[in-house]
């Protein structure tokens, strides 16, 4: 089932690559400005990893689900599922959703998401340990496209870009 107020957000070098040792491939401060644009009074939703990695915690100005498998687990001013029915309860009445990570979250919902939020970093990571699920670009319309050129705070190209899932 796709629902329409679930989005995903991220950010993706040449082959998917989205982090390495539960941090981002690169810092590219226009990406993070991006990222808090888009998402800034909607509903964020991550992984336990996800939320550790966090340099601020919770995002503020957003609401701030974090999915993990222990019960016990809670984490101040967030709100917690431990499963996808759990989650997928939680955002049901939420007007806008992003999934933010991480690869096992991205994998669980992308299946289920309207809009890809994307961010295609134009470089190679061979050390990365976490990957975006593959997708066939074929069954979205892309929306918007914005190209970016390496400067002295960016260090690669990127672009970005908003894919709408077809047929929904």
């Amino acid at each position: 089932m796709i629902y329409n107020n679930l989005n995903m957000i991220v950010a993706i070098g040449n082959n998917n690559e989205i982090g390495r040792k539960n941090e981002l491939l690169c810092h590219l401060p226009n990406d993070l400005k991006w990222f808090k644009k888009v998402t800034m009074g909607a509903t964020v939703l991550m992984g336990e990893n996800t939320y550790q990695s966090l340099p601020h915690k919770p995002l503020s100005g957003r609401k701030n689900i974090v999915l993990a498998a222990n019960e016990m687990q809670r984490y101040a001013a967030c709100y917690m599922a431990h499963s996808i029915d759990e989650a997928l309860r939680l955002i049901e009445k939420e007007e806008k959703v992003f999934v933010m990570g991480g690869a096992s979250v991205y994998r669980q919902f992308f299946p289920m998401i309207s809009t890809l939020y994307l961010t295609r970093i134009h470089a190679d990571f061979p050390d990365a340990d976490a990957f975006f699920p593959n997708f066939d670009v074929s069954e979205w319309n892309l929306q918007e496209e914005i190209k970016c050129k390496a400067d002295e705070k960016h260090p690669y190209d990127y672009t970005f870009c908003v894919y709408k899932r077809k047929n929904i």
